[in-house]
This record gives C-alpha cells, sequence and structure tokens, in this order.
C-alpha cells in the first residue's frame, strides 16, 4: 500500500520512507532477472516517484538524509551540515 497521510511524525515518515525504499530495491532485483517485464517497470516507476516525494517532504520538514536531497531544504544556504548527525541525538553518544 502506498503512503497516502504526510502528516506523521519524523519516525512515521522515516518508517514509510523505509518501506518504500525496501520495496524499491526488491522490484530492481526482480528487474534484473525480468528486464523485460512491463508490470514490474511500471511497479518501479511508481514507487521511485513515491520514494523521491517521501525524501523531499522529509528534508523540507527534517532535513535531507542523503546528499542528493540537501537542495530540498527550505532557504538559499547550503544546510547540509547544520543537521546534528543522528548519533549525536540518537543512541550512547549524547
Amino acid at each position: 500500500m502506498m503512503y497516502q497521510n504526510s502528516s506523521g511524525s519524523k519516525a512515521q515518515l522515516l518508517q514509510k520512507i523505509n518501506e518504500v525504499s525496501f520495496a524499491v530495491n526488491d522490484i530492481l532485483l526482480y528487474l534484473d532477472t525480468h528486464p523485460c517485464c512491463e508490470k514490474g517497470m511500471a511497479l518501479y516507476r511508481e514507487y521511485a516517484a513515491e520514494r523521491k516525494k517521501l525524501m523531499k517532504e522529509y528534508a523540507q520538514c527534517y532535513g535531507p538524509l542523503t546528499v542528493d536531497d540537501a537542495l530540498e531544504s527550505d532557504g538559499n544556504t547550503w544546510k547540509w551540515m547544520e543537521q546534528p548527525f543522528p548519533w549525536e541525538t540518537e543512541g550512547g553518544c549524547r
């Protein structure tokens, strides 16, 4: 089922990104062995677009997860390094 509600928490949005990313990777593995499958290609396009949308939404709300989404953050400056690294806010390095 595709992600519909964008009003969830940071953790929920990250979980959805993980789920959709897993689906994209799984479909890519399928397409490695079935490169002419039109349904597989259509499904890949659908999930890849959904992942891109979710990554953009996450970057705009919480900061980019990858450097590919660094420009999706608000503002006209390079903010990639302004957010804390995960180990600075989670885990044992607080």
